[in-house]
């Protein structure tokens, strides 16, 4: 599950890469409603390039990163972001379709709507893997389409490199596809859609048959499972402003202390640190800390107090 350290080898994300398009209003609208909004801006995004610039930028990591982009407009200032966090590119071009974009209401309570089209990324294609060789780590998502992510699967498989999933949108997942996995990365709602069943997060966590498996509780926290063991992490304490990125950058964190020889809860603590942050700033990639940044954060908190996580362990069902 982890490379050892000093291991020259790369992360590898194969996924999605939007440019985002964010309203602030004082709430997400219901059905039917019109919301007056207010601010307005594009921000680089997608659920894969927002994890890669986090691996890149906030886990410290040499990454690289396969993506398809329309020949518009749309591209240019998400391949720029991507590159200027320090990411190495593989970039497929699609003349014939536009680049992905995301539509996202912001509340004043950091609460979020998101509306994604995905455009040229549901154009990538199994033979648009590059080569696996330097690779240690393939982090994948579910913004392209599950038979592509089962592909990119099963190749690093073969050429064994490990591979981790953020399950994210949730979707019914071939058993195919969950047997190439080494790390699922998923939130309670990706949990219970999975594991198909009521119950406790440990109970669900129980049910499903990956090595690793690692769950964000928002506000809470996380908790994992790894070699017959869980483990808990309580929440950094912030002031948060927009929780767009939080969870594409807490995997981009963890891949990125996996591939650099961390054991997983050391991984956790540091995922967790850098999710904290990005929830303190506004727009997807533009929130995403540098290691330095996490680094600080992590020095200067105080371990969590026994209540803290006595109660986070009745939360997830250890009690």
């Amino acid at each position: 599950m982890t490379a050892g350290k000093g291991n020259a080898k790369h992360v590898l994300v194969a996924g999605s890469a939007n440019l985002d398009f964010v309203v602030r209003a004082s709430h997400v609208p219901a059905p039917g409603e019109t919301v007056l909004g207010r601010d307005f801006a594009t921000f680089p995004g997608g659920k894969g390039a927002n994890q890669a610039v986090a691996c890149a930028r906030a886990g410290g990591m040499p990454t690289r990163m396969l993506l398809a982009l329309g020949d518009d407009a749309f591209a240019g200032p998400v391949e720029s972001s991507l590159r200027e966090a320090g990411v190495a590119l593989t970039v497929v071009r699609r003349e014939d379709v536009a680049t992905g974009t995301a539509f996202i209401c912001l509340s004043d309570d950091a609460d979020n709507a998101i509306t994604v089209a995905p455009g040229a990324n549901a154009s990538l294609r199994a033979a648009d893997l590059p080569p696996l060789d330097d690779a240690g780590h393939l982090l994948l998502q579910l913004e392209t389409p599950v038979e592509i992510v089962c592909a990119y699967a099963l190749a690093a498989r073969a050429a064994g490199v490990q591979v981790l999933l953020n399950a994210a949108p949730a979707r019914a997942l071939p058993r195919q596809l969950l047997e190439t996995i080494d790390v699922l990365v998923v939130n309670e709602g990706e949990l219970a859609a999975l594991a198909g069943h009521p119950g406790s997060l440990v109970a669900a966590l129980a049910s499903l048959e990956v090595p690793c498996v690692v769950v964000t509780l928002g506000a809470r926290g996380s908790l994992a499972r790894a070699n017959g063991e869980v483990h808990l992490q309580p929440a950094f304490p912030v002031e948060a402003v927009d929780t767009t990125a939080a969870g594409d950058t807490f995997c981009g964190a963890l891949a990125a202390r996996l591939g650099q020889g961390d054991g997983i809860r050391d991984a956790l603590r540091y995922a967790s640190a850098a999710s904290a942050l990005a929830c303190t700033r506004l727009g997807a990639q533009a929130s995403i800390p540098a290691r330095a940044e996490v680094d600080a954060l992590l020095r200067r908190s105080p371990a969590a107090s026994a209540s803290t996580y006595e109660a986070l362990a009745a939360y997830c069902g250890l009690h």
